[in-house]
């Protein structure tokens, strides 16, 4: 990989890159899209897509966070919240 004048294109370390790769196609292997080595412009970007979309799923595992506040319907009650991230 080459740098762009600011820098911020920076080439991945060998050993990165093909651990990288492999969990690609471990992702693409889950979804049921079959990557080659190499090249894949053949691909339909909603197969490239979830192969990303798994990938994700697997690094950023599901977060909870649930407790109690004030209702904002009913002076008094409270009630209990539980938000969902990772979806």
């Amino acid at each position: 990989m080459t740098n762009t004048k600011n820098g911020s294109n920076q080439g991945m370390v060998p050993e990165a890159r093909a651990a990288m790769d492999q969990f690609k196609m471990e992702a693409a292997a889950e979804v049921g899209v079959n990557l080659k080595d190499g090249y894949n412009g053949e691909l339909t970007s909603r197969q490239a897509g979830s192969i990303g979309g798994q990938m994700v799923k697997k690094m950023c595992p599901v977060r909870r966070a649930k407790f109690v506040r004030e209702s904002r319907t009913r002076i008094g009650h409270r009630v209990e919240v539980e938000y969902l991230a990772g979806f």
